[in-house]
């Protein structure tokens, strides 16, 4: 009724907590100085000049799955699709360093993603797929080093310019003690291999990115938008101090850098998210760091749209949910834009909700006319105060992390993880009481018509398959040549000497991601 419309809520805020005024009725002008120019600093309007009037973001679709063969047929799938670039998910015992046969990974060999034991299956998994061509992401983390390895190795068997090569490693340890988990080292010694990537693909591989400080995964651990970006970009900070206090030149190494963010559903809110991320960052690189190139001080991102957004409850309505995130992204001026799939609540996604998924971004780029203009929304009264408001909540954040002293001594108190708790705590309150409306959920329920899915299933026989496949690389390599490049690697983890290209000559002789990961256990322990 008209009557429940007047009075449905008592205070209008944002999923940050921030106060929405009926109206906001201002002059503009005041805004130049904190604007700037698209493509100049602070790069509150897009890092680039003409932004997707040149070219549109690069359209990702991450995917992986069982063995490599399964998810090398999914990767030519898309690519006829016509998604523009690769990005892979692992499985969780390639992530956090052991082998498939490995006890502690029965019953998750391919399960969330690709399971990757040593460089065959990587040749596996890019076959018939040009490096040179393509741009691909990694997401990986405490194994960063070795998948980038094996990456590498895989360019150089196809004669490779390694100068052209172009991807992102995740690479963000951090967050993973904060929000996601799949840590193996103490914070130090992780560091110390973030360090050796920043300093190793300065002169091998300078066209990747070195890391992609992630605020994804804080976001769906219950964060709320402004605790994203401060957190992330408490992250960074962490990193960048890191890479100086090696001696790395902070205007070689911070051009590589790059974010990736989560695009939620609060439209407005996420569009001013992404335009005051990038003015922080650039006010960071350029007062605190001191970096004299404006391309050091570009805050450039990939945007995933949200998952935790997604329902099992009436999975069509999550096709409505993915659109309106990847428009916030757009409209915000993302690098990179990765759409989930309608069914990701129930299970990994079909070739037919990708399609769906990634026709999502065509549509926005080809159709929708957002990617005409450059920072649509600029100058819209609300837009800038809400801009405002975020910068001001991150800078309350950062500073009081820097009085704690620094993310990491933060992650030990467990700083960000309680502020995360108490937001997500909230967030599921407001749900519960029917304060926040989930649609299909807590109102405009539908029980009698469940939806009628076909869901994608992994084979069981994938992990016994990756075992025997482990079994005869074992059987085939050269053995002594192995031992010999892993004894290599662990002397030199006692010392200062960059671990890359150690890391590299295991990979090349086909030394597994356990050997190799166990190896460093054995010098640094777990976390």
């Amino acid at each position: 009724t008209m009557k429940e419309f007047k009075n449905r809520k008592e205070k209008f805020v944002t999923d940050s907590g921030i106060e929405i005024p009926t109206y906001i009725d201002k002059d503009t002008s005041e805004y130049k100085e904190k604007l700037g120019n698209p493509g100049s600093y602070p790069f509150t309007r897009g890092v680039h000049e003409q932004m997707y009037r040149s070219r549109f973001w690069t359209m990702r679709q991450y995917a992986g799955f069982g063995a490599a063969e399964e998810s090398n047929k999914r990767y030519k799938f898309l690519l006829d699709a016509g998604t523009t670039g690769l990005s892979i998910a692992f499985d969780l015992p390639t992530q956090i360093g052991y082998d498939s046969d490995d006890p502690i990974a029965e019953g998750e060999v391919g399960k969330v993603g690709v399971a990757i034991d040593t460089l065959r299956d990587m040749e596996i998994l890019f076959d018939g797929i040009t490096l040179e061509k393509i741009s691909t992401s990694m997401t990986i983390n405490a194994t960063a080093a070795v998948l980038l390895c094996m990456y590498v190795a895989i360019a150089k068997k196809q004669g490779a310019d390694l100068k052209k090569i172009s991807g992102t490693i995740q690479n963000d340890v951090l967050k993973e003690y904060i929000a996601r988990g799949t840590y193996i080292y103490p914070p130090k010694q992780s560091m110390r291999l973030i360090t050796d990537i920043f300093s190793w693909c300065n002169t091998e591989l300078p066209s990747w990115n070195t890391i992609s400080i992630s605020g994804y995964h804080i976001r769906e651990a219950g964060s709320n938008a402004i605790q994203e970006v401060a957190f992330t970009l408490a992250d960074a900070i962490a990193y960048i101090e890191a890479a100086v206090s090696k001696g790395l030149d902070v205007d070689k190494f911070a051009q590589r850098l790059s974010f990736f963010f989560n695009g939620q559903l609060n439209l407005l809110e996420e569009v001013a998210k992404y335009r005051a991320a990038r003015r922080v960052y650039a006010k960071i690189m350029k007062d605190r760091f001191k970096a004299k190139s404006e391309k050091s001080m570009m805050l450039r991102f990939h945007c995933q749209t949200a998952g935790s957004s997604l329902t099992a409850q009436q999975v069509e309505n999550n096709v409505i949910r993915t659109t309106i995130e990847a428009m916030s992204a757009v409209f915000g001026g993302c690098q990179s834009l990765h759409t989930n799939s309608k069914d990701e609540a129930l299970a990994l996604p079909t070739e037919d909700s990708v399609t769906t998924a990634l026709r999502t971004q065509q549509v926005i780029a080809y159709e929708s006319g957002i990617a005409d203009t450059v920072d649509p929304f600029a100058g819209s009264y609300y837009v800038e105060h809400l801009t405002d408001k975020i910068e001001e909540g991150v800078w309350d954040y950062l500073k009081k992390i820097d009085e704690m002293g620094g993310s990491v001594k933060c992650i030990e108190l467990n700083y960000q993880q309680d502020e995360i708790a108490a937001s997500a705590y909230e967030f599921e309150k407001q749900i519960e009481s029917g304060e926040r409306v989930i649609v299909g959920v807590n109102k405009f329920v539908d029980e009698g018509h469940p939806d009628k899915l076909d869901l994608m299933h992994i084979d069981e026989a994938i992990g016994r398959q990756q075992v025997a496949k482990l079994k005869k690389v074992r059987a085939e390599r050269n053995n002594d040549e192995v031992n010999k490049n892993l004894e290599a690697l662990k002397k030199a983890a006692l010392t200062d000497e960059n671990l890359l290209p150690l890391i590299l000559a295991c990979v090349e002789s086909y030394a597994s991601i356990g050997e190799i990961s166990n190896t460093l256990r054995d010098v640094w322990g777990e976390y």
